[in-house]
């Protein structure tokens, strides 16, 4: 048995500003920081080991897995690979949604412009992307699923722990693809920044399970 921890970074310039980020590189607030501390306090606390950390290539999720880490007391040359060393992989495809036009736009003045239905469809639409950007569907099947596929399912098939850092979006793809839900249900599906989220994984019948889903707190 392995585990996975999907990790929303902590609160970012922009979240605490209510603007729409997507692919903008922005930095974690102080806020954000202790978020990701205290993440990384409850991966101690639960005494859990990790033997490869994923994040993406935008600095909030990636400064989140490290000030985690850190606090977990699993410094760089503490978690575990094959070869006996680190690296963290940074990867394009776990970036959070490309919200196109509205990269930067305040949130509710957005919502006085464009009205309040057309908002809720661009941002909780399964397939309708806002202007210039990406429904979650892009997300879940043009980047989310093939590297999932293709680097992190293989080693959860190892029963490796793993950490994944990533965003609101590109975690709730995740969590479609590891089918805990459906693209009718990933609406009530929140992510709040820095709160790990674990699942126990196995393999049963020559497939990955993914049970006793929680917050660790």
């Amino acid at each position: 048995m392995g585990t996975l921890i999907l990790l929303r970074h902590g609160q970012s310039e922009w979240n605490l500003q209510n603007r729409f980020t997507g692919f903008k590189d922005v930095e974690l607030t102080d806020q954000g920081r202790v978020e990701a501390k205290e993440a990384g306090e409850l991966l101690a606390k639960h005494n859990i080991a990790i033997d490869h950390v994923f994040t993406s290539t935008l600095k909030r999720a990636n400064h989140t897995a490290e000030i985690a880490l850190a606090n977990a007391g699993l410094s760089a040359d503490k978690v575990r690979k094959n070869d006996g060393t680190f690296e963290m992989t940074y990867e394009p495809d776990l970036r959070e949604r490309d919200y196109g036009d509205l990269t930067g736009l305040n949130k509710d003045e957005t919502r006085a412009k464009f009205g309040d239905e057309q908002v809720h469809i661009w941002r909780r639409s399964y397939d309708t992307p806002p202007p210039g950007g990406e429904c979650l569907k892009d997300v879940v099947e043009k980047r989310v699923r093939p590297y999932y596929e293709a680097e992190i399912k293989p080693m959860l098939e190892e029963g490796k722990n793993i950490l994944i850092a990533a965003h609101g979006n590109s975690l709730r793809a995740m969590l479609i693809i590891l089918g805990v839900e459906t693209p009718d249900t990933i609406n009530e599906a929140e992510m709040p920044t820095g709160k790990p989220l674990a699942f126990d994984v196995e393999t049963v019948g020559g497939a990955l399970v993914f049970e006793n889903r929680r917050f660790l707190d």
